[in-house]
């Protein structure tokens, strides 16, 4: 140390060793001690014990006759043998009338009382009904009254112009989606696209349309088109396009605007059909989403407009139970007067079984429903 330099002491060099020992990037001295008072309360621990459980005399167990307790199933509920040669008739009566065979009985009663009551049966389906072959079963059925309307996708319309100009249709999608090949078959999106473009012109419907077209050709098989059959009769057969999701709308001629022009009158006329539902019947027949969408829209709008269409009575027909048909068409369309039912199966075999059912019942009421094939005076323009 040099001569007459004031002593460090040690706290200052400690000061100075620590300040410089924090510029060179030292850890911060630790922190003040918290007073125990201030330091946050530590979890008690204890040991969890399952709780006691109680002992149980199995001797003093109460219990009661079986003929005081209610049961879901009788034996004057139960299904009948079968043997061959049954009328239909007679194989109708030995279904149990349990669960769905209880509700098959209950829609078929319901609809045929319907239309001896004057009152509408609207079915509103997918195009999957078309292609596993119902078409020539809905034409009839139309045809002798029981169907009062038809209401359709997008797709349907294809399904059915294709049976009534090829007698075939559905193509396998996987090879020709692979070259860019699939939906592209050249008449079905020159012609029905021209149609469409041809309506909204005109201030057609699009189911009307087409239909009209379909009757008033020279087509091999038009007699299992159901637009067709629809302007042949007078039944109001409407469809309800979402853009993009038919094969005809990637050729070249679509147009989006007159697609939606006639779409929109359609949903117009399913409104009309919808609001005159009251005491009636819809049936559900193989849509997802679309038509139970469209369906509580055109509900709703006929209600705003005055018209209470109930009660009602809903069936959704699917080889699956989904949610849209379920709450829009089965629980709450009906919530407020009427009964929704899912009937579950195979299209091609569930609904030939409730359409026998209903011409058996109707029958059984004293009337046979005669098949008409007239042109109907009262198509819309």
């Amino acid at each position: 140390m040099a001569a007459g330099a004031p002593a460090e002491s040690n706290g200052a060099k400690r000061g100075a060793g620590a300040r410089g020992k924090r510029g060179r990037g030292a850890a911060a001295p630790p922190a003040p001690a918290v007073p125990p008072e201030r330091r946050p309360a530590q979890p008690q621990k204890t040991e969890l014990r399952p709780p006691p459980l109680p002992k149980l005399d199995i001797r003093r167990a109460r219990t009661y006759p079986l003929a005081r307790r209610e049961s879901k199933v009788a034996a004057t509920e139960l299904g009948g043998t079968l043997e061959a040669g049954l009328r239909f008739s007679e194989f109708l009566a030995r279904l149990p009338n349990i669960l769905a065979g209880a509700d098959l009985r209950f829609a078929a009663e319901t609809i045929a009382r319907a239309r001896l009551a004057g009152r509408a049966v609207a079915l509103g389906m997918g195009a999957h009904p078309i292609k596993v072959g119902l078409s020539p079963l809905i034409v009839d059925l139309m045809e002798r009254g029981v169907i009062t309307s038809v209401a359709l996708n997008g797709a349907g319309i294809i399904h059915d112009f294709e049976l009534a100009v090829a007698g075939q249709t559905s193509e396998d999608v996987g090879p020709g989606l692979d070259h860019g090949r699939f939906g592209m078959a050249r008449e079905t999106g020159e012609i029905l696209n021209r149609v469409i473009r041809d309506a909204a012109t005109a201030g057609l419907g699009l189911g009307e349309a087409i239909g009209r077209h379909i009757a008033e050709s020279r087509y091999p098989h038009r007699h299992l088109s159901i637009t067709g059959a629809g302007a042949r009769l007078g039944v109001p057969v409407t469809v309800h396009v979402a853009i993009g999701t038919d094969i005809i709308h990637m050729h070249p001629n679509a147009d989006g605007a007159a697609i939606g022009a006639a779409s929109m009158r359609d949903f117009h006329r399913l409104t009309e059909v919808v609001a005159g539902l009251a005491s009636g019947v819809y049936v559900n027949l193989g849509s997802a989403v679309v038509l139970p969408e469209v369906f509580v829209k055109a509900l709703n709008l006929a209600r705003n407009l005055g018209h209470p269409v109930r009660p009602l009575v809903t069936i959704d027909l699917d080889f699956l139970r989904h949610y849209r048909p379920g709450v829009n068409v089965v629980s709450r369309p009906t919530a407020s007067g009427g009964r929704g039912l899912h009937i579950t199966g195979h299209h091609e075999l569930l609904f030939p079984l409730l359409a026998g059912a209903v011409l058996e019942r109707i029958a059984a009421l004293g009337v046979v429903p005669a098949r008409s094939t007239r042109r109907a005076g009262g198509a819309r323009s």
